[in-house]
């Protein structure tokens, strides 16, 4: 830490907790720590504006945009170095020639996220993530061996195995809930190769991974174990600083392709909508507005655990409630842990504040925050869609437009005509698309096929991966392809309190 202190400008961008801003690190360290010791996130001393004029950036490609974009939160990287990790990030593992195409469908355009290796949004953030990681750790001067340690809801897990497996100086330790995500994102972590890949089931839902995983971090004792045992842990979800900051470029991006198009002129305001139940996606897409970027109000689209619909109209946050499980297993959620960030913001960077509330959270399952607060989240508007929405929405994008999308896209797509009709704002809209179709069959089919929806019953969702594919016409995406066929390789499951022991055997310690 001391290495790092000495080389850090504080002119310049650096990184703090949010529960404890006097703590100074560089974007490295940030990274490789993951999050804080205290159980804050890392965020940035202020967010770097786009400096350069919109007319240079939209000629830029995906991957020269990206490397502008981290230099300005990342300036101890060299341009050499964020271009080395940009290009190993975004090569043939993505299946289109543009790596986040925009799809205009009537007078909406769809971000599809989901061309990467492992057909979700997560592939965006966490193909790039192990080579920065590991930049930054020779950068800091560790030599010790890397532990990934990630909670999912079904696909970072999957995204975040298939980026580290074979990354040479890490392994990956991945906790999903058991009956918590879907066969498909299931049979696409047990089946993971790697000797360096660890997955694990646990009795319990995803807050109650995420919070184990959290607790392991801040655990102390523990950390000095697996210290003297020589690894250190980091994490590959959004509350990973180095996760979260690629996911910024591709709404950037997206602006960009519609003033190419002459969608839009400069300058233009934009909505965009996007699915979300950790809150890193639409943070990234705060952040870019941050920048410079004009949008004028942030879509964010719950499913039936809509926490963050009650907080944003209420300033209300209350995770005492039931968590369901839906046909968006990756938005079943109820402690958002990104939103952790957003608060730091509203709340002038007063860390002894932010802390208060988050020690309400851990204390009450509640927090409540102030009236001039509550003013400050005006740019978001806040909208759910119940089981039966999202397979409407489905149905309708489908019928009317030949437009296929998944679970969590139709809960951002019924979330921005709810908006629409409500406010009657037509300003031009973005949907972040986070998922394949192909992840969900069964939902999809129902959705797109009601009169048959019985006789697909009794298929599983695998089988019912090449009926989609009939039906649409569609070519079932590569990454699922021949899923059925893949040898399962973990086997593992284990009760909450017993996840430090499943890290301790996976390390032979």
């Amino acid at each position: 830490m001391q290495k790092q202190e000495n080389h850090l400008n504080l002119h310049n961008l650096y990184y703090s907790s949010t529960r404890n801003n006097s703590e100074k690190i560089t974007a490295s360290q940030a990274i490789v720590n993951g999050i804080a010791g205290d159980g804050g996130l890392y965020v940035p001393s202020f967010i770097p504006e786009l400096d350069r004029p919109l007319d240079e950036l939209i000629r830029m490609d995906y991957r020269q945009l990206a490397c502008y974009i981290l230099g300005k939160f990342l300036p101890d990287f060299t341009g050499q170095e964020l271009k080395s990790c940009v290009d190993k990030a975004y090569d043939e593992k993505f299946d289109t020639a543009e790596v986040a195409p925009l799809v205009k469908v009537e007078n909406l355009y769809f971000l599809e996220l989901y061309h990467g290796a492992t057909a979700a949004f997560k592939d965006m953030a966490l193909s790039l993530l192990p080579h920065l990681l590991t930049a930054a750790l020779k950068k800091t001067g560790i030599e010790k061996e890397i532990v990934i340690l990630t909670a999912t809801s079904g696909d970072t897990g999957k995204a975040a195995l298939e980026s580290f497996s074979g990354v040479a100086g890490t392994k990956i330790i991945v906790f999903y809930p058991n009956k918590g995500v879907s066969l498909i994102q299931e049979r696409q972590m047990v089946t993971q190769e790697g000797s360096n890949t660890y997955v694990c089931a646990i009795e319990g839902n995803f807050d109650d991974a995420q919070t184990g995983v959290k607790n392991i971090f801040c655990d102390r004792d523990f950390n000095a174990l697996i210290d003297r045992a020589g690894y250190i842990f980091s994490s590959a979800n959004s509350i990973n600083i180095g996760r979260l900051i690629p996911q910024v470029v591709y709404y950037i991006n997206a602006y960009l392709r519609l003033l190419e198009r002459g969608e839009i002129s400069e300058g233009q305001y934009i909505n965009i909508a996007v699915p979300t139940g950790n809150f890193g996606n639409i943070l990234a897409a705060y952040y870019a507005k941050k920048m410079g970027l004009a949008v004028q109000r942030f879509l964010c689209a719950s499913n039936e655990n809509n926490v963050l619909y009650d907080f944003i109209n209420t300033g209300v946050y209350d995770k005492k409630r039931e968590l369901k499980l839906t046909m968006s297993p990756s938005m079943d959620i109820l402690i958002s842990s990104n939103l952790e960030r957003l608060l730091y913001d509203l709340c002038n960077k007063d860390s002894y504040r932010l802390a208060g509330l988050y020690n309400d959270l851990k204390k009450t399952g509640r927090f409540s925050i102030s009236d001039e607060m509550k003013e400050q989240i005006s740019d978001f508007w806040g909208g759910f869609a119940t089981e039966g929405q999202t397979l409407e929405a489905i149905a309708q994008a489908y019928g009317k437009y030949g437009y296929l999308m998944d679970t969590h896209t139709a809960v951002g797509y019924y979330v921005y005509n709810d908006y629409a009709e409500n406010t009657s704002d037509r300003t031009k809209a973005v949907i972040a698309a986070t998922a394949s179709p192909f992840k969900f069959p069964g939902a999809v089919l129902k959705a797109i096929c009601p009169e048959s929806a019985q006789q697909y019953k009794n298929l599983d969702e695998i089988s019912m991966l090449k009926k989609l594919s009939e039906v649409s016409g569609i070519e079932v995406p590569k990454p699922l392809k021949d899923i059925a066929d893949k040898k399962i390789i973990h086997k593992n499951l284990c009760g909450i309190g017993q996840m430090k022991d499943f890290v301790k055997s996976a390390l032979n310690i």
